[in-house]
């Protein structure tokens, strides 16, 4: 593709960064990986876990967050991996990873 030959990483780094009102410092690298067509999808371990955790339970998306006490949409940006869950949920989780029964505790 050649539109990526052509990006200007410094121009598109200071726009997006004075869009986001900070410095994003590995924000660069990223653009000059894209540049070189250097990217690929990317799995965490906290998106690991949060799949697998659930998957081992055997419920819907819709099920385990209620019984977590979570919004839906929140377990779904963590088994996709935008964001990861905070650090006493990554400890829930190991748990019903190794002990998916332990979830009828939390109904």
């Amino acid at each position: 593709m050649k539109e990526f030959d052509k990006m200007d990483v410094e121009a598109i780094a200071k726009a997006i960064e004075a869009d986001a009102g900070r410095s994003l410092p590995s924000l660069r690298r990223s653009l000059r990986d894209v540049k070189e067509k250097r990217f690929a999808r990317v799995h965490t371990p906290a998106q690991m876990l949060a799949r697998s955790a659930r998957a081992r339970t055997g419920l819907t998306q819709q099920d385990f967050a209620k019984r977590i006490a979570t919004p839906v949409a929140t377990l779904r940006d963590w088994e996709q991996g935008r964001f990861d869950p905070p650090g006493a949920v990554v400890c829930l989780l190991t748990l019903l990873e190794k002990q998916p029964e332990l979830l009828n505790d939390l109904a």
